[in-house]
């Protein structure tokens, strides 16, 4: 499924999503969003896909919303709508989520960001909560999930000053995994959501499941669910289909060695 403002391409067990409106800097437009929460909710029924990445087409990843749109009376209300939430589709995806953070990532475009399992970024790349400067209230998870991620000094530090962060010290602080540079990072991206598509399904759907859950919730209370989920597994487990997962596992750790 493809549109003028998004385009997706299914490859070996991964889907690319690209916004597509690279003259606007892929602002979210009531129509980008739409087709963003449309995907991932169709992606999420596709068995055969285990792994997303998410990228912006020319400079920019996200610009965030779409100012037009927005200073528009008759069109603000679709604007902020909650009808349409690519987040909480995102956040409904089963498996992991790359963000490949080819340049921009501006207020609604960071918090997109943000919504990613975790983020492989262009030396292109910058990041900026500003939505201090322009008077509104993050409502998908930036002010939460910022702190938690470079923690809350890092975190104050930027969403209450509105200053732009470079990938450096994006990598820095945590914000993003690693920096490579913009002619490699597709590739690094699809290649390591490879390597996660090429795990068993039920384990990294049911992993990534156990992670946020576990972040999610007290550290003790965490351990306890893992311990519950672990019990549960075990019996799943026939002894000579682990002895071959060992096996496999081992001739991986060779081959990349070499």
């Amino acid at each position: 499924m493809s549109s003028e403002t998004l385009t997706i391409e299914r490859r070996e067990g991964v889907a690319t999503l690209t916004l597509n409106r690279p003259d606007a800097m892929n602002a979210l437009s009531v129509e980008l969003r739409e087709a963003l929460a449309d995907a991932f909710e169709t992606l999420a029924a596709e068995d055969e896909i285990l792994v997303a990445v998410l990228t912006g087409a020319g400079r920019a990843f996200c610009a965030g919303l779409d100012l037009k749109e927005l200073s528009d009376p008759s069109g603000a209300g679709r604007v902020f709508g909650r009808q349409r939430d690519p987040v909480a589709a995102m956040a409904a995806f089963p498996g992991p989520i790359i963000g490949a953070i080819n340049g921009h990532a501006i207020t609604g475009g960071f918090e997109l960001a943000l919504a990613c399992d975790l983020m492989i970024a262009s030396t292109r790349a910058v990041f900026a909560d500003t939505h201090i400067r322009v008077g509104v209230m993050p409502g998908w998870g930036l002010s939460q999930k910022l702190s938690r991620l470079v923690g809350i000094g890092h975190a104050k530090e930027i969403s209450l000053s509105g200053n732009f962060v470079d990938a450096e010290r994006a990598a820095a602080i945590g914000l993003v995994n690693r920096v490579v540079a913009p002619d490699n990072l597709l590739e690094t991206c699809q290649k390591l959501a490879r390597d996660m598509a090429s795990c068993d399904p039920v384990m990294l759907r049911g992993y990534k499941r156990l992670i946020d859950d576990g972040y999610a919730i007290a550290f003790g209370d965490a351990m306890a669910l893992e311990a519950r989920v672990e019990l549960g597994r075990l019996g799943d487990i026939a002894p000579d289909r682990l002895d071959e997962r060992r096996k496999q596992v081992t001739e991986r750790g060779r081959s990349q060695n070499r």
